[in-house]
């Protein structure tokens, strides 16, 4: 490939990574830089994706000379969203160690976040540790503050005394004297259960409260930490009542949410399903000692009208098998009509696992949104296509409805009777081709004779001048007003050239012609939305027209009767008192100050003598 293809095929690149970019959510999460082979190079935390990501490919970033060419290699993005900052920086370091990407050098086993162990023995130890042992232990974290940590295990030593050594206490061995209590139980640290000093069961309750406090239930430890600083300042112990005052604020600013998970989670699939019309995204976590270790989301393109239990069912097939996955559980969003053997499905309403299910709709549905917006970045009128052709398939039509009209009657008892017609264009407004109607041939409210003459008047003018046909007519009616449409579209030969339809408003109810059940159409869905929107822009556009020419009946009519009030005196007036009965209402003092006294005492006069 010679120099000027690279150019040409970095810069495309270059605009593929800036359009990936202006689509990432401003939400704390975890991304991932790939390389032209879909291998992982880098893996960093943000509080904000959109702009930790977008700093890197910024012309005043002054970067180092490793990663600018770090980010020259860069040929795709991938990206998780989490909760908070400590849930991103959690599982960045868990992500890290997966993939051991290049440019994450730093980071060293010695680096790993630490855990709560209450070891699987008789009077158990509790302690910090790196290394998680499947040897029955309880395991509680990883902990990202080493201080949080090591204050709540201060504070859990200085509450209950519990031992420290690594003997082995089991009856035998403790009935047969083999230990001596240690400095340890001098200093008050320790009951000394090596000496049978301490019952077994006394410490298990002790070991009982301590799990609630490092599961966050930390209110009666709260009011004992209260209850040991009060005692301490009756002694006038100041400064070991400021020791557990500093503590007490460290323990009520502690969060419980400080762990990705819980971590008796222990290798669980997650999966969920965010759905539309065209596809189906599906996002999956894998959960491993309470900590997410993958996560991955993909679109599947429906052909068929597959129900969201039949995708699911193949993307947790093909997932499982794509990951490697051994996990016996299954968190999903509802039941699959599939049985995996020997597998457990738990789908929760409430708590942890819930929370997990939450977070992998939330990757689900950002990965969504963020691939329509780069398809739109990249096809802007893709957007347009997809409305028309949901319409056109909820509508049964022959062709794209890339042309709609929509018309509207507008009169109150037959009163100046007009109508309207709104004009859409690619599913937008096309006001250049609004068309205004003044009933000419109707006597009284009739909204079937009306509808005729407009369609009439419109679509031979059309015909006759030769304009180009739109692809689907809109009634705002009912039965009525579509039969006299179509009659009239039969008359001037263009039945079955033209789709037409009706809208009623009360039910929202659509109406094809010599079809007598009417068509639902679901309530959320964008078809009805853009019909809902041509018919109340056109009902919009006719009251405006509608009232233009009713106050302008009403002067020609009634006040420039008046002998020295023209068109502009009468629109004065109307503009101050709204209505010719205000105006014959009105005072002599109140005519005269709105269009003069000569001129107020003639209309005050006219009205006295016509009451």
């Amino acid at each position: 490939m010679g120099s000027s293809e690279k150019v040409k095929e970095r810069q495309q690149n270059i605009r593929k990574i800036k359009t990936i970019i202006r689509t990432l959510p401003d939400k704390p999460g975890v991304y991932q830089f790939l390389d032209e082979k879909d291998k992982v190079i880098y893996i960093g935390k943000a509080k904000s994706l959109k702009k930790r990501v977008s700093s890197y490919f910024s012309k005043d970033t002054g970067q180092s000379g490793k990663t600018t060419v770090m980010v020259k290699k860069i040929a795709g993005i991938q990206h998780v969203v989490v909760d908070t900052e400590l849930d991103a920086l959690l599982l960045e370091n868990n992500l890290i160690k997966k993939y051991q990407p290049r440019y994450n050098i730093n980071l060293k086993d010695d680096k790993s976040f630490p855990w709560l162990c209450i070891k699987n023995e008789r009077f158990p130890r509790i302690f910090s540790t790196r290394h998680v042992i499947h040897d029955g232990s309880e395991y509680y974290g990883p902990y990202a503050s080493v201080k949080l940590m090591n204050t709540l295990l201060d504070l859990i030593h200085q509450l209950y005394p519990l031992r420290t050594c690594k003997f082995s206490l089991s009856e035998k061995n403790i009935r047969a004297k083999k230990f001596k209590v240690c400095l340890e139980y001098h200093l008050g640290n320790c009951k000394g259960p090596c000496e049978e000093l301490q019952a077994e069961e006394d410490y298990n309750e002790a070991i009982a409260e301590i799990r609630e406090i490092i599961k966050g239930n930390i209110s009666n430890v709260v009011s004992n930490l209260r209850k040991l600083m009060k005692q301490y300042a009756d002694l006038l112990a100041f400064e070991k009542a400021q020791v557990v005052k500093e503590k007490l604020n460290m323990l009520e600013r502690y969060q419980s949410k400080s762990l990705v998970v819980n971590p008796r989670i222990n290798n669980v699939d997650v999966f969920s399903i965010i759905s539309d019309q065209e596809s189906a995204y599906v996002n999956y976590l894998r959960i491993i000692n309470g900590a997410i270790v993958q996560a991955h989301t993909i679109e599947m393109k429906k052909k068929l009208d597959e129900t969201d239990s039949e995708l699911l069912t193949l993307a947790v097939a093909d997932l499982r098998q794509r990951f490697e996955s051994d996990s016996q559980e299954l968190i999903l969003p509802f039941n699959l009509d599939f049985k995996f053997p020997a597998i457990i499905v738990t789908i929760p309403k409430i708590g942890d696992k819930k929370q997990l299910l939450d977070l992998s709709e939330r990757n689900a549905k950002y990965y969504k949104l963020e691939k329509r917006k780069q398809m739109e970045l990249v096809d802007p009128e893709r957007h347009t296509k997809r409305i028309l052709s949901t319409m056109m398939k909820d509508l049964r039509l022959p062709e794209l409805p890339i042309h709609i009209e929509c018309f509207d009657n507008s009169n109150i008892q037959g009163d100046y009777p007009v109508a309207a017609m709104v004009c859409f264009k690619n599913a937008k407004p096309s006001k250049a081709d609004y068309r205004h109607f003044n009933i000419n041939t109707v006597a009284g409210p009739n909204d079937y004779a009306s509808m005729e003459e407009v369609i009439l008047r419109r679509y031979k003018r059309i015909v006759e001048e030769q304009q180009t046909l739109p692809q689907l007519i809109i009634i705002d009616g009912g039965k009525g007003q579509l039969s006299s449409a179509v009659g009239i579209l039969e008359k001037i030969g263009l039945r079955g050239k033209i789709s037409i339809i009706a809208i009623a408003e009360k039910l929202e109810e659509l109406y094809f012609p010599n079809d007598p059940v009417p068509l639902h159409i679901d309530k959320k869905s964008e078809t009805l939305r853009l019909i809902q929107y041509m018919r109340d822009e056109a009902h919009r556009f006719g009251i405006t027209h509608y009232r233009k020419k009713h106050e302008k009946g009403v002067i020609k009519s009634t006040l420039t009767e008046i002998d020295g009030i023209g068109e502009g005196y009468a629109k004065k007036l109307l503009y101050k008192f709204k209505s010719v009965k205000r105006i014959g209402e009105a005072s002599l003092e109140e005519l005269q100050q709105a269009i003069g006294k000569v001129k107020g005492k003639q209309v005050y006069d006219f009205f006295q003598k016509k009451n």
